[in-house]
């Protein structure tokens, strides 16, 4: 799975110049914009549907009976992936070269918190905690055995934690989506906030991916067990299933939204971009159809199977079609 996500970011980066910025390609990112908000809200619990929130974040309107929370919930995300994404392709002067500052670190809990805490705040919060502050409570054993450190150990811990995200540009010999599972794991046992840690730490996740030229990992509500169990696998510093689950959300993203908005018509790209359920193409019946001949396509040098969209277009208004009979000869 990591050697074919290198292989396709190699691709995106060489064909079609890595990542478009925000104002270059403003359909992609807010589609993934839609989905973070709505899957990363779901895997803590808010349950509005993806409707409510493309409503919600699109025309201003609150469809539903939900308490104002939810909402507020999943408009604090949004606003917090919207200033991740511009943020991460275009830094200014907040990190100094650095991958990461900890200034960008608070500002992101900031960003997702203060809608929902000006209308429910912790009622345990200090006004030293509010968004965007660390927290100045203990937190308690979780059930599966993890005890964050002691409030006093927080401000060291994230500078420590800060400083270690920054080396992962250097070389390494573990394979990156585990040193990102790695990251992802220290800051939720660090749990640097009194509340917001999961939602801030998949967000800082994502500003990492995007400023190294990925694009952002969406755990989709439907793994919320699979990614809480690699979760519990990587408190106990096995972090191989966590960093699988990264690199499956990261390829999912590269293929359903990044690789088909930047390619042309003509364009090859691998048939999991050319994927369209509602058509009734698989990635099964597309490779399925590669393989019979009934859809133009070829194999990369990796030997996948690659088309394209004015090639699928011609397969879809064909494929019904029973293929001509060669002539018997005379």
């Amino acid at each position: 799975m990591y050697d074919h996500l290198e292989e396709a970011i190699d691709d995106l980066r060489s064909r079609f110049g890595g990542l478009p910025v925000p104002a270059e390609a403003e359909e992609i990112w807010d589609d993934l914009w839609h989905q973070e908000a709505h899957h990363s809200t779901a895997l803590e619990g808010n349950t509005l549907i993806l409707n409510e929130v493309r409503k919600l974040l699109d025309e201003g309107r609150t469809v539903g009976d939900k308490e104002l929370k939810e909402y507020m919930e999943v408009l604090g995300y949004a606003n917090a992936a919207k200033w991740v994404y511009g943020q991460a392709l275009e830094p200014g002067d907040w990190t100094a070269g650095d991958l990461l500052s900890l200034q960008e670190v608070r500002t992101v809990h900031y960003e997702a918190m203060t809608p929902v805490w000006n209308v429910a705040p912790h009622p345990h919060a200090t006004p030293a905690e509010t968004p965007g502050n660390w927290r100045q409570h203990d937190i308690a054993p979780f059930p599966d055995g993890m005890t964050p450190p002691p409030f006093p150990d927080v401000d060291h811990r994230m500078a420590d934690w800060v400083a270690d995200v920054n080396k992962l540009r250097d070389d390494s010999d573990v394979a990156f989506p585990e040193r990102l599972a790695k990251t992802h794991n220290e800051f939720e046992k660090i749990h640097p906030y009194l509340d917001g840690n999961g939602r801030s730490g998949r967000l800082l996740l994502n500003l990492l991916l995007v400023r190294l030229g990925y694009p952002p990992a969406i755990v989709f509500k439907n793994e919320r067990t699979k990614y809480l169990n690699a979760m519990r696998k990587a408190d106990k510093g096995e972090y191989g299933p966590l960093g699988e689950v990264i690199a499956r959300a990261v390829a999912n993203n590269l293929y359903k939204f990044v690789v088909p908005a930047v390619a042309g018509p003509a364009r090859l790209v691998p048939l999991a971009s050319l994927v369209d359920a509602k058509a009734g193409l698989t990635a099964t019946a597309l490779r399925a159809a590669a393989e019979r001949g009934r859809l133009r396509a070829q194999k990369s040098d990796n030997g996948k199977w690659q088309s394209s969209k004015s090639w699928v277009a011609d397969y879809q208004k064909n494929k019904h079609k029973r293929p001509a009979k060669a002539r018997k000869p005379d």
